[in-house]
């Protein structure tokens, strides 16, 4: 029997975390932006497989950088 390959553990993927609902509304307070202008993940993508998203959800991606740290991103979930 194959081994199912849990892509989120993986040493090159980055963190993914799903924002609760007061997170995603601060977030689009500060940025003074909709969900319709940020840029889009499908819920269909095995990164986010685990975090159970639904359309409409705000994903945070926290990638390595070398000149800050550690840069953040955000994406919103949309079906198919």
């Amino acid at each position: 029997m194959k081994k199912k390959f849990n892509v989120d553990k993986h040493i090159l993927m980055p963190k993914h975390a799903k924002l609760g609902d007061k997170q995603k509304e601060k977030l689009l307070q500060d940025y003074n932006i909709s969900l319709k202008e940020l840029p889009r993940i499908l819920s269909t993508d095995s990164a986010i497989q685990a975090l159970d998203a639904k359309a409409g959800d705000v994903i945070k991606i926290t990638r390595k950088s070398m000149t800050a740290g550690e840069a953040a991103f955000y994406r919103v979930v949309v079906d198919v």
